[in-house]
């Protein structure tokens, strides 16, 4: 089965502490290139996230670029095309899509993309807007 695995996801991966890291731990090694994948875009979120977390969590920049670098290990990594970005704006605004759930309407295609079976995410509400197709792959860790 192939999996797509949301930053929400992702990032846990990486506390110990986080009240999700452990079932997102257990899930991310369960997976490889060829059965585990995640959007480009995830990549620089993690990043983004992981270097701007509050005190004692925040990391620098070459201890992402190590977490980046598990991922990368972990996960094939899949990105849009021009074309097929426009058109999955094109069906976002179809579907009332508006602000930040944007991203994950992109993401959801880069998993519709890679032929996902299932999109591991924390943020089931995000998603389940991206419609049915991609409401019925939708599972948490």
């Amino acid at each position: 089965m192939k999996a797509f695995f949301d930053t929400s996801v992702l990032v846990p991966v990486f506390y110990g502490d986080h009240v999700q890291h452990r079932s997102s731990l257990e899930l991310f090694i369960q997976f490889e290139p060829s059965t585990g994948c995640c959007g480009a875009h995830s990549l620089a979120e993690v990043y983004s996230t992981l270097t701007r977390m509050p005190g004692k969590h925040r990391i620098s920049a070459a201890q992402a670029m190590l977490f980046i670098g598990s991922i990368r290990e972990r996960f094939s990594i899949i990105a849009l095309e021009g074309d097929e970005y426009a058109d999955a704006l094109t069906t976002s605004a179809a579907l009332g899509m508006v602000g930040g759930g944007i991203y994950d309407a992109m993401l959801a295609q880069c998993a519709m993309k890679a032929q996902a079976a299932a999109i591991y995410t924390w943020n089931i509400r995000h998603y389940e807007l991206c419609g049915q197709e991609v409401a019925r792959r939708l599972r948490t860790p």
